[in-house]
């Protein structure tokens, strides 16, 4: 590898700290604290102690360094990683039966509805924990935890509209200090009582667990917090690539954070009344303020990747057409990605206020925490069965071996936070099953409503045929006219013609493709067909994470022989308004009115695609669904 090479590498390992592992490098905050102090507490003796810090390594080994490092970031989309990339990935398995076409598509949307359960508890929790470091300098500072976690979060999310463009190149170098931080601490601690690095042997996790028995299958529920974020690598691996994010994990956050682990262990040893929270206890008296202050940029830095996460995950999901179109705005010209969702943002913000008034410490709200996860964490391990079994020519023993040891280990984490459920795990699954109904409603009435559009309208080649033997009236100019079924009428072209007895000189069908890839390149991203009568067929493609520009589309279609003048344009779009009835099958009448109400309340198409608005037309119809 060249110096070149090398320093490039480095680099991106760097900015991936910034965002990939912000999540993950939060939670020696709070793990240890709720192991011993959370709803089920284990008694602070050193076998226990061991036994925790043991399970901590193996657990951050089998589900981070195996399971995603090594494994899952293999399954990537043209680069990129997710959920909904996995889906993607799995639903390409050849000859996929209808139920199994259904079963995957309902866990990848699962999946990614829980992410915003996540969106919503990260930043609370993140925050709550490192603020409440003021109360081990002195406990005045108690009645001020929630005002000041709750300014804090305000002013994260009021700065969301201004982009991070301009303050993302300081996340690298600070959390590269942040784990540092965590790695010097943890050392300082670890050589006044080295004998808590046997812990890597799993032999203590085995004997913690036959010891303890059921509150060593409830402490599972607390030591999951060790891996929460876990999954943001893959998420995350389009901006940075497997290789950056490979080499950051293995090479320094591991290794910082389970010595800051082992730090905590070896305080704990020496002293158990800091098991009250032992990581503030860890730091010197005098650098107290400024490390409370450190753990605050850090959560905010782990805060801003999850609801970027967010942003992103709900721009992908309108271009698979699982989320209807809502406002999305750029916040940088030169980072692809950078966007803010208002909508998004501002429900994300009253969930956050109503999370922290309601649990207002983070040991209360650690109860919501880890459910949510440890669900993604087992659908993506079924999701990327299908993909090394289908995709990748597994054997049935390798890839069954793959899905047992994952399986269990994820099963093991979701069943010990299940317990939880009454005490703040039904948050998150609330608010997932809720965005899960909106996301899947939606899907499905697109497709009930596309399959009555196409049943009522007209066949293209037969409206053709039909203009030779004297056609209405042709002015000068261009009609554009969108078009979900390239093969019939658009309902708006029919309206025009019946109201306006006229047609464009030359006619312009317009059909936009969403392609299940991250990017389509720009030499593939229009497709023009001459048709006869002065008719046209341009078919536009985007994938789930380009930005939809359709006058920018236009002026790549000179070099297929289709110039526009956007003076002399038209653009004729439709505007349907759903009617519920009862009398069609394929939705539930209240799913219908949920529909028309998501319908109604979408973002219009001349601002999505980026029409100018002086050019269009709508002509509305009504659709009984």
């Amino acid at each position: 590898m060249s110096a070149d090479s090398r320093s490039g590498l480095a680099a991106m390992s760097v900015a991936a700290m910034g965002v990939v592992y912000g999540d993950i490098g939060t939670s020696p905050l709070y793990t240890l604290k709720e192991v011993f102090n959370g709803h089920h507490p284990v008694p602070v003796t050193p076998d226990n102690v061991l036994g925790i810090l043991s399970l901590v390594f193996w657990a951050m080994t089998i589900t981070v360094s195996l399971k995603y490092v090594v494994f899952i970031t293999r399954a990537d989309n043209r680069g990129e990683g997710g959920i909904m990339a996995l889906t993607s990935l799995a639903l390409r398995t050849p000859n996929l039966e209808p139920r199994l076409v259904w079963l995957i598509s309902a866990l990848g949307i699962f999946g990614a509805a829980l992410f915003y359960g996540d969106a919503v508890i990260t930043p609370a929790l993140s925050v709550l924990s490192a603020v409440e470091g003021l109360e081990v300098a002195t406990p005045a500072f108690r009645p001020y935890v929630v005002p000041i976690s709750l300014g804090i979060l305000a002013g994260l999310f009021l700065f969301q509209r201004q982009g991070t463009a301009s303050v993302a190149m300081l996340f690298g170098p600070v959390m590269m200090f942040w784990f540092a931080t965590l790695g010097a601490l943890g050392v300082w601690n670890v050589l006044k009582h080295p004998s808590v690095l046997v812990a890597i042997n799993p032999w203590y996790a085995w004997h913690f667990m036959a010891e303890n028995r059921i509150l060593g299958f409830l402490a599972l529920g607390a030591v999951v917090l060790a891996i929460t974020g876990g999954e943001a690598l893959y998420a995350d691996m389009g901006h940075f690539g497997r290789r950056p994010i490979k080499y950051a994990w293995l090479g320094f956050v591991f290794p910082t954070l389970y010595l800051n682990y082992l730090g905590q262990g070896a305080l704990v040893l020496d002293e158990p009344g800091a098991i009250q929270s032992p990581f503030f206890h860890m730091v010197p008296e005098f650098l107290l303020y400024p490390m409370v202050g450190l753990a605050t940029a850090a959560t905010v830095i782990a805060s801003q990747a999850v609801i970027s996460g967010a942003f992103s995950l709900t721009s992908q999901a309108m271009q698979l057409g699982y989320c209807p179109r809502i406002q999305i705005r750029f916040t940088s010209e030169r980072e692809r990605g950078q966007i803010y969702v208002p909508n998004i943002n501002w429900l994300l913000l009253l969930a956050v206020v109503i999370l922290v008034l309601g649990f207002r410490t983070s040991s209360n709200l650690a109860s919501a925490y880890g459910i949510a996860v440890t669900l993604t964490m087992m659908i993506d391990t079924i999701l990327a069965f299908v993909v090394v079994r289908a995709l990748w020519q597994w054997s049935w023993a390798q890839a069954g071996l793959f899905l047992v040891l994952f399986v269990a280990v994820d099963f093991a984490f979701f069943s010990a936070n299940a317990v939880k459920i009454l005490d703040g795990g039904w948050f998150p699954l609330v608010l997932g099953l809720g965005v899960y109904i909106l996301l899947s409603t939606w899907r499905r009435g697109r497709i009930v409503l596309y399959r009555k559009l196409r049943e009522d309208s007209m066949p293209l080649d037969a409206f053709l045929a039909s203009l030779g033997t004297g056609g209405p009236h042709r002015v000068e100019g261009t009609g554009i006219f969108m078009t979900p079924n390239p093969d019939g009428v658009p309902r708006a072209l029919l309206h025009n013609l019946y109201h306006n007895k006229v047609l464009h000189e030359r006619v312009v069908l317009l059909n936009v493709i969403n392609e299940d890839v991250p990017h389509v390149p720009d030499i593939d991203r229009v497709e023009v067909h001459r048709m006869d009568r002065g008719f046209y067929l341009l078919q536009v493609r985007y994938g789930f994470k380009d930005d939809p520009d359709i006058p920018k589309a236009m002026e790549q279609c000179a070099a297929h022989g289709l110039e526009f003048d956007m003076m002399e344009t038209s653009f004729f779009l439709g505007r349907e308004t759903i009617i519920p009835s009862r009398k069609l099958p394929g939705m539930a009448l209240w799913r219908e009115v949920l529909f028309m109400w998501m319908f109604r309340n979408a973002d219009t198409a001349t601002a999505f695609f980026k029409i100018p608005a002086n050019r269009v037309v709508e002509l509305g119809t009504q659709v009984e669904m």
